[in-house]
């Protein structure tokens, strides 16, 4: 018995040191990330997080042509990949296997015997496609491999699928048609320009409609013929700008569905006769967008979906009696998708709200019954997280600036601490979905988030999506100013422990508030970043430069390159004094890594304290669980020490 207490003691004692031992570990980042300036981050703060890493979501990719089975894409290891779903809540069954991401799965549309979908390596966005074969499990690579091949749409025969590639001079995006079965490939259309896509086939394949993208305001529709390229433009250009957003053939194919912001202030849904060209509106002038549709394949209803305040409305109009059905009423939050079956009945979407990250749904329009296909896994009880408020404040010339307002649980009391997360785009909108990983700092530790939208985000009418273009640049970081003005007057808030952060054009706005107004806020981090819009337009890949010109200004013409250069936070750096944190993929086409490595390299003139977190395998943004935990940590550990004093 002596000897049974003793060994007990000795586990035990053993143990204790284990114990003692791991509380004194650190996480050691892995051999493809470069950190510099960041502690370390002990072993204790990933497990405090680690349930906030487990979230998980899915989207759907294509419905199968005959069986009532879909293909997702969902993350069970480091990325997401492409699985089959038989039925409602059964099992995901992974198909594909890469270590870069698997997306935009599409079945072969009369057998359903393969699948082509699209992969990347490293976050390049050089996409690949592939096909999957059921038959055997193989999968074949269809592209060339170097070049950015992306899109992709069926014949109504399903024996050709047209997409857009830049293999032809890496800058310019042209047509190709490829047959997958037997396997042959050829370009259609050579055509100027990093905004064309192929988007509908006509019913009897004879025609492709593809979308030509000059920016987010203007775009136009052309007719296609998909045996020489021939193409038709289908609405004229005119004096005022107008944009087209999805479009398909009606069943008939003598016309076109289309949303438009055409003749009003937000975008409708409209049939344009190919015989006429004129415009017929299928809803009203309304102060919300119709953001995208789709027609069953019958051609007897159109499903749409409004953006209301962010939030997703979906709708069903009859085409025969030109009147809208009734619809069912869905959880407040963002509708993700949206396809029809091939039985006309179903109508497959994924959903999130403010609980709960995206799940694949489907609605049968006949008897109102909504299934859910998939449920993902979310590694805490996400039923206490509340949706956000929507909050307004005046910006500097007095228009009403929106924005999102997570509140923390009741139990943090007095002035909470701020984090300011400004979206990307520039055309993007903050929008009530599920906050993955933020749900720590709002739910653990007490800290309050806004979510702008300034001027220049989508979502509140062409007029407003247009106020930061070119010399009009700096009134959207005035929004941020007004909106530290805001803070300050508030009795929940504390306007002295505030952070700005953002991605992509998120994480520019980031580096503008962290020079212009460095004492207004205690520290910065910047998320794949641009640090100067001059050196950004040089250096971003080829295909979408001149896209973003559109939307910056020309660095090419003297005047606009004085004013980018004069309000670049690159040249001000010397103004940021408060601790910043960047972070970067080294593959990034979007941002290049350069708009990364100055920034750091000139702030850190200034003696502030600078943290760097580059990924070799990342693009522009962390898309590997591994290298997305590591940032978690050390936004964690920067946000404690930084924001909070701890």
């Amino acid at each position: 018995m002596k000897k049974f207490i003793k060994d007990i003691l000795m586990i035990l004692f053993a143990a204790g040191l284990t114990v003692a031992h791991a509380q004194n570990e650190f996480i050691k980042p892995g051999d493809n990330l470069i950190v510099e300036g960041v502690p370390d981050i002990p072993a204790a703060l990933a497990a405090e997080i680690g349930r906030y890493t487990e979230f998980r979501s899915a989207a759907l990719a294509s419905w199968h042509p005959t069986r009532r089975e879909m293909l997702i894409t969902t993350r069970f290891a480091e990325t997401n990949q492409i699985h089959l779903v038989k039925c409602p809540g059964g099992a995901r069954t992974q198909l594909t296997f890469f270590p870069d991401g698997a997306s935009g799965a599409s079945y072969q549309p009369t057998r359903g015997d393969y699948f082509v979908f699209s992969s990347a390596v490293g976050g390049d966005e050089q996409y690949q496609k592939y096909c999957y074969d059921f038959a055997s499990g193989a999968v074949t690579l269809l592209t060339d491999g170097a070049s950015r091949n992306t899109g992709g749409v069926w014949s109504s025969k399903g024996d050709s699928y047209a997409y857009q590639s830049t293999r032809r001079n890496g800058r310019d995006v042209d047509i190709w048609i490829m047959h997958p079965d037997p396997y042959k490939d050829h370009l259609l259309a050579e055509l100027s320009g990093g905004g064309w896509a192929a988007i509908d086939f006509s019913p009897d394949d004879r025609q492709l409609l593809v979308s030509e993208y000059i920016s987010i305001n203007e775009s136009y529709l052309w007719l296609m013929d998909a045996a020489t390229g021939e193409k038709t433009l289908i609405t004229p250009k005119g004096e005022e700008k107008v944009s087209y957003g999805r479009a398909q053939f009606s069943r008939d194919g003598k016309g076109l569905y289309a949303t438009t912001d055409r003749d009003a202030e937000f975008r409708r849904l409209a049939y344009i006769d190919l015989a006429t060209k004129e415009h017929f509106y299928l809803t009203d002038a309304i102060d919300w967008d119709v953001e995208y549709f789709a027609l069953s394949w019958d051609g007897k209803t159109i499903a749409f979906v409004t953006n209301e305040d962010g939030l997703s409305v979906l709708h069903l109009y009859d085409v025969e009696n030109r009147r809208e059905l009734p619809a069912p009423e869905l959880p407040a939050g963002i509708l993700g998708s949206l396809e029809w079956h091939r039985n006309n009945c179903d109508l497959g979407f994924a959903l999130q709200s403010s609980r709960s990250s995206y799940d694949v749904h489907s609605l049968n329009v006949k008897t109102g019954v909504i299934e859910r296909w998939t449920e993902s896994e979310t590694g805490i009880n996400t039923a206490d997280f509340s949706p956000p408020q929507v909050v307004r404040w005046p910006s500097f010339d007095g228009r009403m600036i929106s924005g999102l307002y997570y509140r923390p649980p009741a139990q943090f009391i007095g002035r909470r601490p701020v984090i300011i997360d400004i979206h990307g785009g520039p055309e993007g909108q903050a929008r009530p979905g599920f906050q993955r990983e933020d749900n720590y700092f709002i739910h653990e530790l007490g800290i309050a988030i806004i979510q702008p939208n300034v001027r220049g985000s989508s979502g509140y009418g062409k007029t407003f999506l247009k106020l930061d273009n070119g010399f009009l640049r700096q009134d959207s970081y005035k929004d941020i100013a007004a909106l530290l003005d805001w803070i300050a007057t508030r009795p929940d808030l504390d306007a002295e422990r505030i952070m700005v952060t953002g991605g992509s054009y998120g994480g520019h706005m980031t580096l503008a508030i962290a020079a212009f107004y460095p004492d207004r806020i205690r520290c910065a981090l910047d998320v794949v970043g641009i640090s100067s819009l001059v050196t950004f337009l040089e250096n971003t890949s080829a295909y979408r430069r001149d896209l973003r010109r559109v939307e910056y200004g020309d660095e090419r013409d003297p005047a606009m390159r004085e004013f980018l250069d004069r309000i670049a936070p690159l040249n001000h750096a010397d103004q940021i004094t408060k601790p910043l944190f960047v972070v970067q993929g080294g593959n990034d086409p979007r941002v290049p890594l350069s708009e990364a490595e100055q920034i750091v390299r000139t702030v850190r003139k200034n003696g502030t304290p600078v943290w760097y977190l580059m990924a070799r395998d990342e693009g522009h943004g962390f898309a590997k669980k591994k290298n997305r935990d590591f940032l978690l940590y050390a936004t964690a550990l920067f946000i404690k020490e930084h924001l909070l004093n701890e």
